[in-house]
């Protein structure tokens, strides 16, 4: 086997161990769970989980991880936040479109720091994004399940707004500074 090849097969293995990896990380975070009062959706680190995801393994592979958390939680393990419906039941229900929007929220960041300059501001807009875009899943399915999207912008997004801020400050301190780029 060429050293192209063996190079080639040990990236895979580190990617497909940054999939498996993150989906754990994502199932710790969830554990984390902080009940908010007025709301059935729970503070909790998911967030910062998924945007560390697509900015440590790039858009393809960060997006994979949170399939890889979805399809485990949609069979049935005990993936989710301690609290609501099991199962793809969950999905269904009132934090289902934020699960949902974990990918979306992955790739995003991924895209956005594999497409700009490696500092500091620029990754906290690439968790900034990411972040955003789970409140905006989460919010729409919350509109359809009230009736209302300023209800669901008061339950579902704003009392979550100023920790998510902080987390996408976190996501963005804590994630690769090199300028190197992330894996496609």
């Amino acid at each position: 086997m060429g050293q192209t090849a063996v190079l080639a097969s040990r990236d895979r293995r580190i990617t497909v161990a940054g999939i498996i990896g993150f989906a754990a990380a994502l199932t710790a975070a969830s554990q984390v769970a902080i009940p908010v009062p007025g709301t059935s959706v729970p503070m909790t680190l998911q967030p910062l989980a998924v945007v560390l995801a697509g900015i440590c393994l790039g858009p393809a592979a960060g997006a994979a991880s949170m399939v890889l958390y979805l399809a485990a939680g949609a069979a049935g393990l005990p993936v989710f936040a301690p609290e609501g419906l099991p199962g793809v039941a969950r999905l269904l229900g009132p934090t289902g479109g934020y699960l949902v929007a974990y990918p979306l929220g992955a790739y995003a960041a991924g895209w956005i720091v594999r497409h700009g300059p490696r500092q500091f501001a620029w990754r906290a807009l690439a968790a900034a994004s990411g972040i955003a875009l789970i409140h905006l899943g989460g919010v729409a399915q919350l509109a359809v399940l009230t009736g209302s999207l300023t209800r669901a912008f008061v339950l579902g997004s704003a009392p979550f707004l100023g920790m998510d801020a902080v987390k996408a400050v976190l996501a963005a301190l804590y994630s690769p500074r090199s300028s190197d780029r992330a894996p496609a």
